[in-house]
């Protein structure tokens, strides 16, 4: 069997889709939380860095993907085994490197064979078409 690596449409397609999400959870959470008396501020702050900071990582290490990724059909699976998902730590680390790299990591993948981008290498993941 072939693996057909992700490309760079459908990552940018997925990660659209990802913030537009992340985005109307943020907010749903903000309407309820508007409806109750006295919430803690650090409440608030907590579903947010559990919104931007987990939603990723969390999502593909449980199930190699997320809402972005499943619907235009890509997974992020481990560099070395195309079945598993990638760990927690790594999962994290490389949404980290994603964040503070931003687009300049994706830009980089139309220069590899199998098209990862800073990110993926740095924990040795790639993005496969499904």
């Amino acid at each position: 069997m072939v693996t057909i690596y992700a490309n760079l449409q459908n990552r940018i397609k997925a990660a659209v889709a990802d913030s537009i999400l992340l985005m109307v959870m943020m907010y749903c959470s903000a309407e309820i939380l508007k409806n109750f008396d006295n919430v803690p501020s650090s409440l608030r702050m907590y579903l947010f860095i559990l919104f931007f900071f987990l939603y990723e990582p969390l999502m593909v290490s449980i199930f190699g993907f997320t809402a972005g990724h499943y619907y235009f059909d890509i997974k992020v699976k481990r560099g070395n085994n195309h079945k598993k998902n990638i760990i927690l730590p790594l999962a994290l680390l490389r949404f980290i490197i994603k964040f503070l790299l931003g687009w300049v990591s994706l830009l980089t993948i139309t220069g590899t064979e199998k098209k990862q981008a800073i990110h993926d290498k740095i924990v040795n993941a790639v993005v496969i078409k499904d």
